[in-house]
């Protein structure tokens, strides 16, 4: 039997027992962390279904593509503010990286998350230079 894929998000479990059943909606991130690395490995997978649905109702876009030509590579993340099981809100700073026109590059947020109906969703980010 081969080795099983680890998870995009680098936390170093495999994708079925780290963020897969999140995006296949079997159980919810416990946390802002979690959704965030989650939604990174959504990014990374192309899976822009889940996505949406994690994404907060009110700053939610009505469309959303990915480009076919960018590739991420991996996740740092920088800190996190709050976003524990007992918080309402939180705050995750991270670095994702990429390859995209044959050349790397990176995205450094620092996004903003918010339980919606006990779940934990996207809610903004600001992009930092």
């Amino acid at each position: 039997m081969g080795e099983a894929k680890v998870c995009p998000c680098r936390r170093g479990e495999p994708f079925e027992q780290c963020c897969g059943p999140v995006l296949a909606g079997e159980r919810p991130a416990a946390t802002a962390e979690a959704l965030m690395r989650s939604r990174y490995t959504a990014f990374a997978v192309g899976d822009t279904e889940y996505l949406r649905r994690s994404w907060h109702s009110s700053t939610r876009p009505a469309d959303l593509e990915l480009d076919p030509g960018q590739r991420w590579l991996f996740l740092e993340i920088v800190r996190t503010e709050r976003g524990g099981p007992f918080d309402d809100t939180g705050v995750v700073e991270f670095i994702a990286h990429y390859r995209a026109d044959g050349a790397r590059g990176s995205l450094h947020e620092v996004s903003r998350f918010r339980r919606e109906d006990g779940a934990w969703v996207y809610l903004d980010g600001v992009i930092e230079p």
